[in-house]
């Protein structure tokens, strides 16, 4: 399914069987049927930088001479460059800052669960909602759902996070693991070791990790994840994992307040990241870790996220609602949640808190 510029005050009410046939031609989920468009930027982006003749799209996906230039002519409408020679045929040579589903399914090639299902909308309340009422109507796990903006993007606690159009990735996947419910901070954990990883690879920053879903530069947060759970009293129904990465916003798009504590790639880089090749590689990373989590092999991300992870071996203060905790956070256990040795020496579980520095 593949969707974009659909407005967010029908969105909610519609099922998702209206939303995969919403659009001609969309993606499905499961099958072996992909757009035209993504067959094209798929060959095109495999090409590496050299051509690709009308002759390999009609060999290779059955694209007639005609289709293909009609999707040609639509993609550079969307913004792409594809340059065209009578003797070579096609050749990429530049990509928008757009985040657009059929591209987005090119450059990620094949996954086993995350990633197989993209859909883009131009703006909705949360991401989150989107795959809560896909979940609902029985959608496969893997499903990712992006925003370009969001009126009522929210973080943990309620907290409101701000989501201005096209600066940012704004999306949430849906999950379904075999997990029981008191495990499921470890998709926490790992979705925050695979950003980690794909933002180092993007940009060559090295961010840090402050539990339980914080991603830091220089002490500013930069990325944070939004873990929601449906379950029974020992089965996980599913799992709405939302992501939120202030991308190219620069230094005055933040209110005052929010200057101090939170920055993006390009003020730390110094210059525009490209979106879409971040979400490929978040994607990428998250379907890797996701598989690795469901197999039993969350010791090997509790260890890469100890690593990175700035919280481990410092004095903090735990808000859990009312009450205040103070102790060293020592490392995680076995289902990701915190382990803090308290000032009476204790030692207590942390699921879930706001967790700062105590100076």
């Amino acid at each position: 399914m593949i969707l974009s510029r659909l407005s967010s005050c029908c969105l909610l009410s519609l099922s998702a069987a209206c939303l995969a046939s919403s659009v001609a031609g969309g993606y499905k989920a499961g099958t072996d049927f992909v757009t035209t468009d993504t067959h094209i930027l798929s060959a095109l982006r495999d090409a590496d930088g050299g051509s690709v003749s009308a002759a390999d799209f009609a060999e290779k996906f059955g694209v007639a001479r005609a289709e293909l230039c009609s999707r040609i002519e639509n993609l550079r409408g969307l913004g792409y460059e594809i340059e065209t020679s009578p003797h070579l045929g096609y050749k990429l040579t530049d990509s928008p800052d757009l985040l657009h589903a059929e591209d987005l399914i090119a450059r990620l090639g094949k996954v086993k669960v995350i990633g197989r299902d993209i859909q883009v909308f131009e703006q909705t309340t949360s991401t989150n909602d989107v795959v809560e009422k896909l979940a609902r109507d029985g959608v496969k796990e893997g499903v990712v759902v992006f925003a370009e903006s969001q009126t009522k993007g929210r973080g943990r606690l309620g907290r409101v996070w701000m989501s201005p159009a096209r600066k940012g990735l704004w999306f949430s996947v849906l999950l379904r693991p075999k997990l029981q419910p008191q495990e499921i901070t470890q998709l926490t954990v790992a979705a925050a070791v695979a950003i980690w990883r794909a933002i180092n690879r993007v940009t060559d920053l090295r961010p840090e990790i402050k539990w339980p879903n914080d991603i830091l530069i220089r002490g500013k947060k930069v990325a944070g994840i939004l873990t929601e759970l449906s379950a029974e009293v020992d089965r996980v129904k599913h799992i709405t994992l939302g992501v939120g990465v202030d991308v190219n916003l620069e230094a005055n798009e933040f209110s005052a307040g929010l200057r101090k504590i939170a920055t993006s790639l390009r003020i730390e880089l110094g210059k525009p990241v490209l979106r879409a090749e971040l979400a490929t590689e978040i994607l990428r990373e998250l379907d890797r870790d996701y598989a690795r989590v469901c197999a039993g092999k969350f010791s090997e991300l509790a260890d890469e996220w100890e690593e990175h992870c700035s919280t481990i071996g410092k004095q903090v203060i735990v808000g859990i609602g009312e009450r205040r905790m103070r102790g060293r956070a020592e490392s995680l256990d076995d289902d990701g949640a915190l382990l803090l040795r308290t000032e009476h020496g204790r030692l207590e579980r942390i699921i879930g808190g706001d967790v700062t520095l105590d100076k």
